[in-house]
Parts: C-alpha cells; structure tokens; sequence
C-alpha cells in the first residue's frame, strides 16, 4: 500500500540517502503512482512518498507561504466545508483540491490540528525553525506504519517490506505472531509478523529534536465512551441529521467516483442520502464467474432506482490464469498479511475497479457501527500442518482473542477489529484505488456512541434511515432477505432461504466436511459447484485448488525450498497437497495458509 517512508537519525551520511532509495522503490507497485523524496541532514531527515497519481495527497511536500513548515501525508481528510473559508479568510493560498490546506490548518490551530482530523491518515510535519519532527497517524492507526529502532537511527514506513529491504536482521517471521495472524487472520497489540518491529500506535504524536524523542498520544477512545447515552428516537433523528451533513464530504473530489455497491444495507445508506445527477457516479460489484449472485442482481436493482450505471466485475477464467502472478504481488503488497486467495482476488477486482473511478466509495465497517455485527474470530486451523512451537502459539492467541474483544461494543469494532483485521485487506485495495468510507466518520461514530444497546443490535434502525429517505430503494429486499414490502412472514421465510443458500455454499467451499469433500471429488463430472456456489460469494477456492490451479499448487508447496521451511511438520505439506488434488480432501484452508507463508518467504526474504 502506498505511503510515506523514512528515516530519522542524529548520524546523516551518504548510506542513508541510498537506504532511503531502496525503501521507497520497495513500495513503488504501480506505474501509475507519483513518489519523491525530501532530505533536511541538519535535522537528521530522510523522507520518501509514493502516491497514486491526482489523488488528495499528490501535492508533496507542502510548504506554508514561509516556507519553514513543511508537511507530509497520506490518506485523506474529510472537513467540514467552511474550513477552507475559514483559512482563505486569514489570506492563506492553497489549491481546495488537494491536502496542500492541511499546513496552513496546523498554523491556525497548533497542536489542536491532529484532534481536527477526520479520516485515515499518517504524516510526518517538518518544523524547521524548532528544529522538531512530528510522526502522527488517524486515530484508529488505519494507515499503518511500520517502525524500528536501532542505535541512532528511526525507520518508519507504510510497509515493513521497505524495513526488510534495508535491514536483513529483520527477515525472521515472529512465532508468537504468526500464530495470531493463521487464527485470527490478524496481530494485535501493535506487534507484526516481523520480529523487531513494531506498529505504532493510533493517534500517535511522537515528536523527535536534538536525537531524542516524545511519544505523545492526541485522542483517547475513552473521550467517545464516556459520553451520556441519548434514547433511541432522538438518536434516530441525529443519525439522519449526521448522514446529511457528513455525505457530501465524501464526494468532494477532482477524480471521479465509483461506489462499490453490494445488496446489503449499508451501500443502500449510502444511496439513499446521496444526492447527485443521474448516471455520474457509476456503480459496480464484484461477482461470481457461476451466477449473478444476490449482490449483483440486488445493486443492479439498487443503481436504477438512483439512475446509475451498474457494472459487474467477475472472477472467472481470467482470473484463474493470472493467478500465479496476483498471488505472488498479493503475498509481497500485503506483508504477508492477508492470505494469497483473499489477496489476489482483492488485487484483480480493484485492478478493474480503477478503470471504472480511481475512488470507491464503499459501505465499509457499517455493520458493524450501525448493527454491532462482528466479523472477526477465532479459529483454530488444523494443526498437524504445523510444528509444535508454532501449534503453540496458535492455542495462546485465543488468549490474546479474548483480552483484546472484552471491552466496548464500538471500541472493539473500530479500533480493534477495523485497523488490525479489517486493515490487511485494505493493503491490496489501496494499491490499486483510493478507498473510502463514511461510516467511520468522526461525527458519525461520536454520535453512535451515544446510542442505546437496542437501537445498534438489529436492523430496525438501518432499515428505517433507508425507508424514510428513499422509499423506492426500501423496497428492495437486500442480500439477505432484509426489507422490502412483503408481510413479516414472507420476510421471515424470505431471510430463511437466504441464509440456507448462504450456508450450503460455505458448506460446499472451504466449510466442506471431509466425507462429502471426497464425494463431491468423485462426482466431480456433474459439476455441482453450478448448484451451490457464487450466491453470496465470488471467489470459491477449495475447488479451484483441486482442479484449476492444482498444477500452481504443486509447483509450489512441493518444492524443497518449501518442504524444507521450518514451520511445517515433516511429511504433513505433501500429505495435505496429495489428498486435497488427488483425494478430494477439504485441505483448502491449510493450503492457503501454507500457500501464503511460502510466498511470503520468498518475495520478503529470499527476491528482496
């Protein structure tokens, strides 16, 4: 994912300026990203960007009218609209297009500045005639940063991999670690999969001068948490009332934007209380190469009513054949982070999202805001892959699960669930597009806070922010048989079916029980994939790595280099491979996970 990049040091020399190089070029995936580089050796400061092209931050370094602050930053920022009135007022010039505002916001309102920021966002702001270096992030530390010590010297990045390029004592996989991220499919507590590195954390304000360094904090959740609960219909009325004001910030933008449209609830907010012409916000949802899945024909619907125009984008033959090569850039954009199926599924479908708009706008984290419903847990995966030390430390992350979801409803969702599960995902999208979502807005989640338990645990209220704004669009029922006109028990009946399509096809993906996995590969000639798969989801790979890619599959995980790793139990690689492509056993997990951390390997370790 693109960032910022750098190094602080009391000791500048000439290898610094080349490290600075080598980490920046590490993060350059795309040809169409802006970067450069900043260098001030009085204060020890070694800096790099990279950017997609026209997009908010595309306007590095800005400087203020002295020229003496100087500000670095990635991830957007979304105001309120007389800010800029606000500082043209006090004669400042900057072009409203871009972040080149944000220097002159931090001259008017000092330290204040951070607590102004809505968004996800880090930066680096250069004061020169104090001789200080402030390192900030958003304060759920969505836009991640990477940092390590050693000596005299602070690296930083948006990317460890830029870390790893620099410094070889880095390349070692954290056990402890790994055991989270192949259970959780996550690393809390701002540790990584890296040992010696560390994330910092959200709404930091570390400050640098004369070789030392402040680590500050500019926001507490509990600021949020402790605020006094509204009841439910003068919550409802003030959640109307926030959309309406917060929305059009979302849209302010030179480039054009697409919307990421599913057939769920969230999006459909999103619709509702948008206002803009017909057919200039195009929309689009990713799909199955099987069927036009629940998502796709209910957005279709969707963007007719708001007289917009629909696009599926498809996971099919394409796909498939470039696979290898999405899984490999997947492994290396993400760190390592999200698993290789995830990941190149993600890294295609916003590929062909960026033709459509360079933005997308998404219903991201809206469930879980609005309707508390949590998509992150604890699994164990199947251990006999793996040796016993990391076994281990697959078993003691539940502990880490469970101290880590113990504590507010919202708290856990944003800034547990969102910046350490959510985010790994978000590494491979924002690559290829700028994403962006309104339900973690500022305003928006102060306010939700303020909700009582009843009115944040169904889909009462969602429901009815869509009723009473677009009739039209609450008609439709959405992809899981929510809404709509019918009497409650066709609704109820509706929901049932929806969620037994829902079910069946997990059932016949990776949630395949053994028995019937070696059934359905014996009767592999009357495709029944066609009857169960591509209602809910659009990527299906336990079949695909027992037929399609199960050459890929074997190139790989039985190459000495893999067997060889030090993760795996002897034996167990060539058993799993052998019995999920010639067996028809359901190993698509464990292949997935041993897919990933090989790649990992060799794009992080090895072809560094």
């Amino acid at each position: 994912m693109p960032g910022i990049t750098g190094i602080i040091t009391s000791n500048p020399n000439e290898q610094k300026k080349r490290d600075l190089q080598m980490m920046i070029n590490s993060m350059l995936h795309e040809d169409h990203y802006s970067f450069g580089s900043y260098i001030n050796e009085d204060l020890g400061v070694y800096l790099g960007w990279v950017c997609h092209q026209k997009s908010f931050v595309d306007c590095m370094p800005i400087w203020n009218e002295k020229r003496d602050m100087c500000l670095f930053f990635f991830g957007e920022d979304f105001p309120d609209k007389d800010i800029e009135e606000k500082l043209r007022a006090s004669n400042h010039k900057f072009d409203s297009r871009n972040a080149s505002y944000l220097i002159h916001l931090y001259e008017e309102q000092g330290d204040d500045f951070f607590q102004c920021l809505n968004g996800f966002f880090h930066g680096v702001l250069i004061d020169i005639p104090s001789k200080k270096v402030i390192l900030f992030n958003d304060r759920f530390g969505m836009q991640r940063i990477y940092y390590y010590e050693k000596e005299d010297t602070f690296l930083f990045s948006a990317e460890a991999k830029a870390l790893l390029k620099i410094c070889p004592e880095l390349r070692q996989i954290n056990n402890k670690s790994l055991g989270q991220l192949l259970t959780m499919g996550c690393i809390l507590e701002n540790d990584t999969l890296y040992n010696g590195i560390s994330l910092l954390p959200g709404a930091s304000l570390w400050s640098f001068k004369n070789g030392k360094h402040h680590r500050g904090q500019y926001f507490n959740r509990r600021d949020w948490e402790s605020q006094q609960s509204l009841e439910e219909p003068i919550i409802y009325e003030k959640l109307k009332e926030t959309l309406i004001k917060i929305l059009p910030r979302y849209y302010r933008d030179s480039e054009s934007i697409g919307i990421s449209l599913t057939g769920g609830l969230d999006t459909r907010i999103i619709m509702a209380y948008t206002s803009v012409p017909p057919q200039t916000v195009p929309c689009y949802t990713f799909g199955s190469m099987y069927r036009d899945g629940f998502d796709v024909k209910v957005a279709r619907k969707v963007a007719n009513v708001c007289q917009q125009s629909h696009f599926t984008i498809r996971i099919g033959k394409q796909f498939l054949k470039e696979f290898p090569e999405l899984a490999i850039k997947a492994a290396y954009i993400s760190d390592g982070y999200l698993d290789v199926a995830s990941g190149a599924a993600e890294l295609f479908t916003n590929r062909k999202a960026r033709e459509i708009a360079p933005v997308r706008m998404t219903g991201c984290h809206g469930s879980e805001v609005l309707r508390s419903i949590r998509g992150f847990r604890y699994k164990l995966v199947d251990s006999s892959l793996f040796d016993d030390d990391l076994k281990g430390h697959m078993v003691h992350a539940s502990e880490i699960f469970n101290r880590n979801t113990n504590g507010h409803r919202l708290s856990v969702a944003i800034f547990i669930e969102a910046p350490f599960f959510n985010y790994n995902r978000m590494t491979i999208e924002q690559s290829q597009i700028t994403k962006r979502t309104p339900f973690m807005d500022n305003d928006l989640l102060a306010l939700v806070y303020r909700a009582p338990l009843e009115a944040v645990t169904s889909d009462k209220v969602s429901c009815q922010l869509v009723r009473d704004c677009n009739i039209q669009l609450a008609n439709i029922i959405t992809n899981r048989g929510v809404a709509g006109m019918s009497n409650s028990l066709l609704s109820k009946l509706r929901q049932e079916y929806h969620e037994y399509l829902k079910l069946a096809e997990f059932g016949y993906d990776y949630g395949m029980p053994q028995l019937l996995s070696q059934i359905d590969y014996y009767l592999a000639p009357f495709h029944f994939e066609n009857l169960f798969l591509g209602w809910n989801g659009f990527y299906h790979f336990r079949k695909w790595y027992r037929d399609e890619l199960s050459d890929y599959m074997e190139q790989i995980l039985l190459d000495n280099r893999t067997l060889s790793r030090p993760y795996f139990k002897k034996g167990a690689l060539e058993k799993i491979v052998s019995g999920h492509i010639r067996k028809g056993y359901n190993y698509g997990r464990e292949i997935n996970a041993a897919l990933t951390l090989e790649l990992t390997h060799r794009t992080l370790f090895e072809d560094i």
